[in-house]
């Protein structure tokens, strides 16, 4: 696999090593049904499929992983890679960004009869935040979806990975840039596929610092690398707080920048259909369900969509 639009050439070959692992999930737990709208997680016949890079992610280590849910109390990853422990890297990420391994049970009966997100929880217990997995991608896309609209932000996504990022011919999937392949780019370029032009610089500026190790999005120390980030003019609440939800497993992480959250909580507050809260009174509102808050604002949005849902039908 080269990267920079590049194409798999040894993960997915005949000199490839195929590795399964089955998983007992720790909680109620389904598989995602649809595709990713960045384009690089794919469902094909209720089947996952993401293809990784392992290592630096300069394109050295192809990882494809599929993952299947025969039952309730199953789920099978499989992972073709140059190396055993390549393949058992992919397998590693794609079972933290699926979130198998989360036992919720602490949550759910906590919060089973909540005012606000009990429907939801006792409607849809399988439900989790849907994570990246690579935290440099989820930074990558926080940065890309700060500030404008969700789908304008996923055309943009697609475009970087199409332009920057690594194909398999094999299957047709791709792998987003890593951070030193994104530290090498003008941000012109990135500006040219509708990011704008601060956002691209910042862009650049994040893969840079990434990239030469003096940011460690692996750390198991995340607020050391929090701090880091924050000290980078562009880099807010928001940007790190979803970096920690999507990126890192903390579900204690809300992005009470939201507009999403703003609306609910403003509506909550106020009785106002148009009203909207600040980040603080969003951080304050969701602070009793600590520390799951990032989970209990999937259910509050969750519940809140199902209720206009359930007026407009009425």
């Amino acid at each position: 696999m080269t990267a920079g639009g590049g194409a798999v050439a040894g993960g997915a070959g005949s000199q490839a090593v195929e590795l399964r692992v089955e998983v007992r999930p720790r909680w109620v737990f389904r598989l995602p049904r649809r595709s990713g709208r960045d384009g690089l997680t794919r469902v094909r016949g209720g089947v996952v499929h993401r293809l990784l890079e392992a290592g630096t992610g300069t394109g050295e280590q192809p990882v494809l992983v599929r993952v299947a849910q025969p039952s309730a109390e199953c789920v099978l990853f499989a992972a073709r890679g140059p190396s055993l422990s390549a393949g058992e890297w992919g397998i590693e990420r794609m079972r933290g960004a699926l979130g198998v391994d989360q036992d919720l049970r602490r949550f759910h009966e906590r919060f089973r009869f909540d005012p606000l997100i009990g429907r939801a929880v006792r409607a849809d217990p399988g439900l989790r935040v849907t994570g990246k997995p690579d935290p440099f991608e989820a930074l990558t896309w926080a940065i890309c979806e700060q500030l404008i609209e969700s789908g304008r932000a996923a055309a943009i996504e697609r475009r970087i990975v199409v332009r920057l990022g690594s194909s398999c011919p094999l299957t047709g999937l791709r792998a987003p840039p890593g951070a030193v392949v994104l530290a090498r780019q003008a941000p012109a370029l990135l500006a040219s596929l509708d990011l704008s032009a601060g956002r691209a610089t910042l862009l650049v500026k994040v893969a840079r610092e990434v990239a030469a190790g003096r940011i460690d999005l692996h750390d198991p120390d995340h607020e050391r690398g929090w701090r880091r980030l924050r000290a980078i003019r562009g880099i807010g609440s928001w940007t790190v707080q979803m970096l920690g939800l999507t990126g890192q497993g903390r579900l204690d992480q809300l992005p009470a920048g939201d507009v999403g959250y703003m609306k609910l909580v403003g509506r909550l507050l106020t009785g106002e259909p148009n009203a909207r809260a600040t980040e603080a009174e969003v951080g304050e509102f969701f602070a009793p369900y600590h520390p799951w808050a990032g989970l209990a604002g999937a259910y509050a949005l969750r519940g809140a969509l199902a209720g206009a849902g359930a007026r407009m039908a009425g």
